[in-house]
């Protein structure tokens, strides 16, 4: 009896060392995620550069493809804005689901206006059923909407249509990429700026020099 009760301590102490470590095993896995590198200077610095580059493209005009006919050019201002997300998705090197969604809307976009051809007309009857598909579509949306969605479920959904490339995905999922993009976005706006203070700066030395 004496021994058996001396091993007993001894039994519960080693048990509770093995869940400390199949704890400590489980929790392992459940944090791949690691800080955001958009906040370092190495990060700002690859982007600045890419940024450039791309404004350089914009300026320089849209280059003609192999069969001579250019795609149209888009308004200056919006050229800018998609050269800017189009270098903070390269900076990202596609590991988000946001950066390869800009990446792929870049591409679809370009083979869409090499492909656009001048439509016909269309038919009555063509223009009939589509008005027949789009009732059909409105009394099932409606029929859709009497069923309650939970508000996390809505709030995640309207969440997946404003962060790109992400509105199949699960809820820890689009948590990681929308704070990824944020943090994206933060150091764009803040690499932006620091480009249009130099721009700035760099036009009025420019001009205090010019002869009178």
């Amino acid at each position: 009896m004496a021994s058996t009760s001396s091993s007993t301590p001894a039994a519960e102490v080693e048990e509770r060392g093995r869940k400390r470590k199949r704890a400590a095993g489980a929790a392992e896995p459940a944090a791949p995620a690691q800080p955001s590198k958009w906040r370092t200077r190495r990060e700002h610095e690859i982007y600045s550069s890419k940024l450039l580059e791309a404004i350089r493209l914009v300026r320089a005009g849209p280059s003609s493809s192999a069969s001579g006919a250019a795609a149209p050019a888009p308004p200056r201002g919006w050229a800018v804005r998609e050269a800017a997300d189009r270098a903070l998705a390269v900076a990202a090197r596609g590991r988000t689901h946001w950066s390869r969604a800009i990446l792929a809307s870049r591409r679809r976009r370009l083979q869409a206006a090499h492909r656009a051809r001048p439509r016909a007309p269309a038919s009555p009857s063509s223009r009939h059923d589509a008005a027949a598909a789009s009732a059909s579509a409105a009394s099932a949306s409606a029929a859709a909407k009497g069923t309650a969605t939970p508000p996390l479920a809505r709030k995640a959904k309207v969440l997946g249509r404003l962060v790109p490339g992400c509105r199949k995905l699960s809820f820890p999922t689009l948590l990681a990429e929308t704070t990824d993009y944020i943090a994206a976005l933060q150091m764009q706006v803040r690499a932006m700026t620091a480009l249009a203070e130099a721009l700035s700066a760099v036009s009025a030395t420019s001009s205090s020099f010019s002869p009178p």
